[in-house]
Formats: structure tokens, sequence, C-alpha cells
């Protein structure tokens, strides 16, 4: 354990400080002795490294947009997203340089395809993960002029921003490339152990590709269910071909090291802040219901005991020992996880296609009900308690809904991926997932935010794009919709 451990740092220590210089540094400061590239399983490892701390590091910001997570300390007002460097700014910043990492190792490798299929694909399949977290946050983006500022690739320093309706299509095509090319035989090369999301288990990024495309497809069945259809059945259909993350042994979860400073950003956060309870209306959500899941999700209140959350917007709570704090599972574990995608997700995905008329060879109540199992295998609940809660509160009633509020708990901790399934779905409803009772704007909005505010870096240094696609954006988060999301009344 403890060379594991080692091997883990050395790799991200050498990574950042062979990745954070430039081309143009080298060519000034170069030092015969010094070596001249990272090894490319370590730049992959530092790409996967940040965008977990990025994407998941977090616990209100996404978590509150979802429903999730309320402060019981310096509670939120909504005054924070707005254009930085920081925080959102990060994130969008993380997605292009990101870009830019494994474009170096795809541009290394070039010569030698034959011997580097496993590298290059686990590099395009996480290029493709980026992309798409940046346009579920952020909607219109650089994409087809990004990447191209060096004098070489076309001098585009200030790059366009296209449209989700052409981005979209895209990266799902090639999604489909790629579990195509992998379906007819993966390559012999060894990653390495830079590769901290499957441990260089290319069975997996076979798998983590189909189900990548899997989610991109139903997120557009409100939108292109033509488009959505072909894809989601596709895969559906053709098991042996597009294998899926389809149990407990299969997920998409980074498990973070168990030693300073690589500890899960939730624990991390945990050992000098005490700032964050539940949404009272997701805690009462999950007694109505009795769900079991609750008993890894919330911590009973210090002081009676009891499951109570927390108004979001509220004054500081008095006492603290009176109100719920997020769960031992999630928040207490030195080498916890970051999930990246869970395969009860899948037959979530499943159940809801069979709702909307497609055939995923089973049934939506079949579907559906393997999704709620493996979830309540995430979180620790017992055969006999999932049982229970099917043949109870949780019993399928043939409505789409009834797969959505379930997939909304099954979320938890996936933060990003259930403020996309709210905004899509309208689930959990605005009564249950409200904004800010203490919000700056007044009832100005009635929704959580339909988007991430761009980056600061991109208003001053690609003013005229910026300001295009900021057009119809109120407030920085609200105003222009997401071309997937559908909902009317909102703002």
């Amino acid at each position: 354990m403890k060379n594991s451990i080692n091997n883990w740092v050395v790799l991200l220590l050498f990574a950042a400080l062979m990745t954070a210089c430039t081309e143009d540094f080298y060519e000034i400061n170069t030092n015969p002795d010094a070596l001249s590239d990272a090894p490319h399983t370590n730049i992959l490892g530092n790409v996967i490294r940040r965008t977990a701390d990025q994407m998941g590091g977090d616990i209100d910001g996404f978590g509150t947009w979802a429903g999730y997570i309320s402060k019981i300390q310096y509670p939120d007002d909504m005054s924070g997203p707005t254009p930085s460097n920081n925080s959102y700014g990060n994130r969008w910043a993380n997605c292009y340089w990101g870009q830019e990492q494994l474009k170096l190792i795809l541009d290394k490798t070039e010569p030698f395809i034959e011997g580097n299929k496993n590298i290059r694909w686990v590099c395009r399949i996480f290029q493709l993960q980026l992309w798409l977290f940046n346009i579920d946050m952020y909607g219109d983006m650089p994409y087809s002029e990004a990447l191209q500022g060096a004098p070489e690739r076309g001098g585009i320093t200030t790059s366009k921003y296209d449209s989700e309706r052409e981005i979209y299509p895209d990266l799902i095509a090639k999604l489909k490339a790629i579990g195509d090319e992998m379906s007819a035989g993966l390559g012999s090369d060894n990653i390495g152990a830079g590769d901290f999301l499957f441990k260089g288990r290319m069975d997996k990024w076979q798998r983590y590709c189909n189900s990548l495309r899997l989610r991109a497809a139903i997120r557009l069945s409100g939108v292109a269910p033509d488009l959505a259809k072909t894809h989601i059945e596709e895969i559906a259909l053709n098991p042996a071909k597009y294998p899926l993350l389809d149990s407990s042994d299969n997920n998409g979860f980074f498990y973070w090291n168990t030693t300073s400073p690589y500890w899960d950003r939730w624990y991390d956060n945990s050992r000098s802040r005490d700032d964050h309870g539940l949404f009272d209306t997701f805690v009462d959500h999950l007694i109505n219901m009795e769900d079991p899941r609750i008993q890894a999700i919330v911590k009973p209140a210090p002081d009676d005991g009891e499951y109570r959350g927390y108004v979001n917007g509220g004054p500081t709570a008095t006492p603290l020992s009176h109100f719920s704090r997020v769960g031992a599972l999630y928040r207490d574990t030195p080498g916890g996880y970051t999930p990246f995608y869970k395969p009860c997700e899948t037959f979530y995905i499943l159940a809801e296609a069979a709702m909307k008329g497609m055939n995923v060879g089973m049934t939506a109540q079949e579907a559906y009900e393997k999704a709620v199992r493996l979830s309540m295998a995430d979180n620790q609940v017992s055969d006999e308690e999932t049982d229970a809660y099917l043949e109870g509160k949780g019993k399928w009633d043939n409505t789409i809904e009834r797969i959505w509020w379930d997939l909304w708990v099954a979320l938890f901790k996936e933060n990003m991926e259930a403020w996309s399934l709210y905004r899509r779905t309208g689930i959990p409803t605005p009564e249950v997932n409200y904004i800010s009772i203490r919000s700056i704007y007044g009832d100005a909005h009635n929704s959580q935010p339909f988007r991430a505010p761009y980056s600061e870096n991109q208003r001053l240094y690609n003013p005229d794009n910026y300001k295009a696609a900021n057009a119809g954006i109120v407030d920085f988060v609200w105003g222009k919709q997401l071309w997937w999301d559908t909902r009317t009344g909102v703002k």
C-alpha cells in the first residue's frame, strides 16, 4: 500500500512539473541534463486527477443546484455565480487545458498508432468527457476553432463559440466511432500507472465510452428524439459490441489516495469546515419514501438522532447539533471516490428510453428495478431492505417520473449530473429544489441556475465572441436555457 501511495504521488508531481512549462520556455531554457518529456501515463494521470478535483471537489455549488446541499453556516445568497477565473472559471479552464495535455500524447504517438492503440483511445475518450462536462455546464462554447492558437495550428486566438446543436451530435458521433474501433479488438499497449480511473482495464474504458454515448443520447431525447433513438437502440440491442458500465464491478469511480494532499475532496473539506447540511426537502423526500439509502447519505442530527435537513439560504442554523450532515460513506473516508459514472445510471437511462417507446431489450420496469438494486448496493443497503423498498414506496408505478425521482437520489455526489437531470426533466420539482430564500435577486428567478457563468478570461481576451455567446443570458446564469433544457415557466 505504501509503495502504491508513493507511486501515485510521484506520478502527479512529475506530470505537474513537466506539463506546467511551455514550449517557448523549453526553447529558451534548455537543461541538457533534464528530461525533455513527461511519460504519457503521468500526463494522463494528471488530467484525470485534476478533472476529478474540478468536477467532484465541490460540495455545494452544483450540489446545491441539484437540490442536495444546504449551508448551515455562511448561507448561500446566489452572489457567487459570476464570471471569474476561480471556481467556475477553473472548470472552464480545466476542459481546454486537459484537451491540450491529451493532445500532446496523441501527437507524440501519431507515428506509432498500432503500438499505442489503448493510450490513444483513452485520450480520445477523456477528451470527449471533458467536452461533455463543459457543454453541459456552459452551453455554447469554443469548439471547432478551439486549441488552434499556435501559429502552426492556425493562429486563432479568439475562437468563435459553436452552438450546442452543432457540437452535441458531433461528440456522440465521435464516441460511436471509438466504440466501433474498440469492438474490433483492443490494443496490447500498457497504459501505465496513470490510469487512475480504470487501472489499465481497457475493457472498462470500452464500457465507459459506450456509457457516455448512452448518457449523451438520452440528454437529447427531448430535442433530437430520432438521433437519441438511433444511438440508444444500437447500444442497447448490441451488448457484445457495445458493452456498458452495468454492475458494481464496472463503475466509473475515481478513488482518491489515502494520504495528503490527495484525499477525497469532501473528506478534506470536512477536516476544517462544518458548513454543509442537506436540503430540508431532500431529507424529507428520503424519509417520506422510506428510502433506506438515507442511512448512507445522511447522518442523524447529533442532538437527538433524527434525520433533519435545513432550509436553503436560511440563517446560520441554531443549534448546529440539531441538523444532519452528509453521511459517512460520502464524506468521512480519506480514500473516498468521485463518481464519473455510476453503473445504476445505465439502467435508469434504459428505463426512461423504454418509457419513450424505444426498444432496449427489456421493459421499463425491469430496467428500473435493476437500476434501483445497483444504487442500493452502492449505498450498502441490504437485499432485504431493497426488496422492501421495491415492494413499498419505491414500487414501479409505470411513470417516467418514478424513474427520475429515484435517479435523483441515486446520483448523490455526482452533483453535476444531478443538476443536469433537474434542468432536463424538472425533477426534483421547484418545490423540492428551490432557489436560496435569501437570493440577492429577490424573486427575479424561480429556478436554480440554468448554466454556469462563463470564464472571466473569456470576457477579457475573447470579448466579441463572449458578448455574442452571452446574448439572452440574464444575471450570468439564467435567461437563455441550454438546448436540451425544455422546461417552461422557469426564469
